[in-house]
């Protein structure tokens, strides 16, 4: 390692040592934080990838860069069963790591004061790693991503992600105005964070890198201020320049960690009458591209949030739109394990029994509106808080349920039935409430 990077790591370890991130209380649980633990939840993206369901018993989990341990606390809570391992090059953040996994009953965690290229060091292997708000900070990316992939099982899958050029660009003004002011080398960091306020304070407020970066919360939020305005190191990529790091150490892409929120055809009023030339270049274009032209139109992610993977590990599988009756005959239906909670079957129940709408939503919010269910449709989904359900039992259930029509008092045949409980299944597959398994 050379100079510059030894200093850039030390710099690093020395604002952590400081400031351990994040400052979250030791008693503060993720349990009842649906969306965090969907997206920690290794299941998640081995859907994705092989639209497949695994079992989180006896996975090990690395945190690349756990920090304070909160996101290890996460991934424990999210993955039953599973070995967590974290790392970090703040021995102050690790020992805060340690008391926190200890404190919420995960005593068999792991933690070594490491930085990420020195992970090879470690006799471990790993099913799945985490290396959350990292790789824009170490001095080496490249070098980085390939350490995580040497201790990468053939299948395993990596979490990571870049701060965005595109979106973060104000701050990386601000933080090198401040560099030139001399406030970034300020000592202690008390100061320098007192130094940037009085600078911010004293700009106008239309001024741009004010007006775009200044939050209300940075005049309270010491740790905000040192992370976004102080911090060393920051660096912006783009869409194009993830990619290519990815193929510099043969990483495959798997999916944006915020998929949903990526789709380029969200950002027209009418995506399925765009003008022809328009909509005949986008039908021709890759996941690469898709992205990229995303990120020029709407740059709004402060974070390029990624799964990948080693190449040609995905498993083929047919997209459940693609379905034909013979598989959805033997399909195996599972409630995504972040829906399947003692609060998601109480409301559930209470919304059967009393006959009102079911919103499944709040429980684990997936899309930009609320997702609701008649009781009538929802009561399909009781079996599935219990176990895992062949599709054909979920559609004698339903005839059970509803045996005639309520409008015609018709008998419904079971072909009506499989229909019905069909096209509620693709619904609730595509918005991520509900994972579906081929068995053909």
């Amino acid at each position: 390692m050379d100079n510059m990077a030894d200093t850039s790591i030390n710099q690093v370890r020395q604002l952590f040592d400081n400031a351990p991130y994040p400052q979250i209380p030791l008693e503060a649980s993720p349990k009842n934080d649906s969306a965090l633990l969907y997206i920690h939840n290794i299941i998640t993206p081995e859907y994705l990838r092989n639209q497949r369901v695994i079992n989180t018993e006896g996975k090990v989990i690395l945190d690349a860069g756990c920090g304070t341990g909160y996101k290890s606390l996460i991934l424990a809570e999210a993955n039953p069963g599973a070995k967590i391992v974290g790392v970090d090059i703040s021995e102050k953040s690790i020992e805060l790591a340690k008391e926190r996994l200890r404190y919420h009953g995960f005593e068999t965690a792991e933690f070594y004061c490491l930085s990420i290229e020195d992970l090879p060091t470690l006799d471990w292997k790993f099913d799945y790693i985490n290396n959350d708000e990292v790789l824009y900070v170490v001095p080496d990316p490249i070098a980085a991503l390939q350490a995580m992939k040497s201790v990468l099982k053939p299948e395993g899958i990596i979490r990571t992600n870049y701060h965005s050029s595109k979106q973060r660009y104000p701050y990386f003004q601000i933080q090198e105005f401040l560099k030139k002011m001399g406030v970034m080398d300020t000592e202690p960091q008390e100061l320098a964070v007192e130094l940037a306020r009085a600078t911010m304070r004293a700009l106008q407020e239309q001024v741009f890198v004010k007006e775009t970066t200044w939050k209300p919360t940075f005049e309270t939020d010491d740790q905000r201020v040192l992370m976004n305005c102080l911090i060393r190191g920051d660096r912006g990529y783009n869409i194009s320049e993830m990619f290519s790091a990815l193929r510099n150490v043969d990483l495959e892409f798997i999916s944006m960690v915020n998929w949903r929120q990526w789709e380029l055809s969200n950002l027209f009023k009418e995506p399925d009458n765009l003008p022809v030339f328009l909509a005949m270049s986008l039908s021709e274009t890759s996941t690469e591209e898709r992205l990229y032209l995303f990120e020029l139109l709407h740059p709004v992610h402060r974070l390029l949030d990624l799964w990948c993977g080693y190449p040609a590990q995905a498993k083929p599988f047919v997209p459940v739109a693609e379905w034909t009756h013979s598989d959805w005959q033997v399909a195996k239906v599972h409630l995504h394990p972040q829906v399947r909670t003692p609060a998601v079957k109480e409301n559930l129940v209470t919304s059967i029994t009393q006959m009102k709408p079911f919103e499944i939503s709040q429980h684990l919010c997936l899309t930009d509106s609320a997702v609701s269910l008649d009781s009538s449709v929802a009561v399909c989904l009781l079996p599935l808080l219990e176990k895992p359900q062949p599709m054909m039992s979920l559609v004698k259930r339903w005839q059970q349920i509803r045996p005639v029509n309520p409008v015609t008092l018709e008998p419904v045949s079971e072909s009506e039935t499989f229909q019905m409980v069909q096209h509620l299944l693709t619904w609730l597959e595509s918005i991520g409430y509900v994972l579906l398994e081929s068995q053909l």
